[in-house]
């Protein structure tokens, strides 16, 4: 992965372990975002969440929150996603951050294969985006990034490796991190004892920027090839593989689940059982979205012959 750059933007994450913090000292420190730890597991919350969050926001410091996973099952972190969103609400929901929510998944103590590893993280992901209607972060360290599959590597990158030499390692899944988390002992004005240290692969202008854009964008039609959409043995549309990964239109999908959709023309919006999604490209004028991902998230099984050129979907009900 890439080197840092002294152009980057600086920024720290913090939970009760940093006690009282003075934000605007931090912000004057050069500090210009910050991830407040917020909940953990399906009944944590972390007591200075609220405080922290509003003095970031008053100090005009870029505000993030995370929730650290404990999930050992699909159910549990969707559970956990959902209690992440509740406890947002205390500060006016997602909508009241100026950067993504963050999934904190850094270990496995429940020894768990990589394939749930994924699954967790998924339903995790899909359930708060779901809720949220925002995209959310990936956290994780070096080591444990590489548990993570090609299914998530549409999710921006955190990763934690404490070093002022060597960068984090690239996995088949990312090869550039979007922050990294470079030390655990930093000193920052307006915090007493170490900090989390962290930066922005780009200025606080493009990491401001960044996130508040419609992440939906056309897809030249070169770059597209064509196949079919099976759902429960049944011709329901068209596929489309470019990027490497099978889409589908929003609608097929949406029909296919048995989940409503909307697309909002205006704001080049697309909807799916009232989440706004955020991966959406369009092709000929028609909202494509990624099947593997979204489908699993709902319990169905997805597959992909290259041969035939089909994307074929199972849902739990098909025998």
């Amino acid at each position: 992965m890439q080197q840092r750059n002294n152009h980057n933007a600086q920024g720290i994450d913090v939970s009760r372990y940093q006690g009282e913090i003075d934000w605007k000292a931090v912000k004057a420190d050069g500090i210009s975002f910050a991830f407040i730890k917020a909940s953990q597991g399906q009944r944590y919350v972390d007591p200075t969440f609220i405080t922290n969050a509003k003095g970031a926001k008053a100090a005009g410091v870029l505000l993030g929150a995370y929730h650290f996973v404990d999930a050992t099952s699909v159910d549990a972190a969707k559970a956990e996603a959902r209690h992440f969103a509740e406890v947002l609400e205390r500060i006016g929901g997602a909508k009241a951050l100026d950067l993504p929510t963050v999934m904190d998944y850094e270990n496995n103590p429940g020894n768990l294969s990589k394939t749930l590893i994924n699954a967790v993280a998924l339903a995790f992901l899909l359930e708060l985006e779901r809720l949220t209607g925002r995209k959310p972060i990936i956290y994780t360290g070096n080591a444990f990034a590489a548990n993570f599959n090609a299914s998530l590597g549409g999710y921006p990158l955190w990763i934690a490796r404490y070093s002022d030499t060597r960068v984090p390692s690239d996995t088949v899944t990312w090869r550039r991190w979007d922050i990294w988390q470079y030390s655990d002992s930093g000193k920052v004005d307006g915090i007493k004892g170490n900090v989390d240290m962290n930066e922005y692969s780009g200025t606080a202008d493009e990491l401001r920027t960044r996130f508040t854009g419609l992440l939906t964008k056309p897809v030249k039609q070169e770059t597209v090839e064509s196949g079919a959409f099976v759902a429960d043995g049944k011709q329901a549309g068209k596929a489309l593989l470019f990027g490497g990964r099978t889409h589908v239109s929003l609608r097929s999908l949406a029909n296919a689940l048995g989940l409503s959709c909307h697309w909002d023309n205006s704001l080049k919006a697309a909807y799916l059982n009232g989440a706004k999604l955020q991966s959406v490209q369009l092709v000929d004028g028609v909202a494509y979205v990624q099947l593997k991902p979204i489908a699993e998230a709902y319990g169905a099984v997805v597959s992909w012959d290259p041969n035939s050129k089909i994307a074929s979907l199972k849902t739990k009900g098909d025998k």
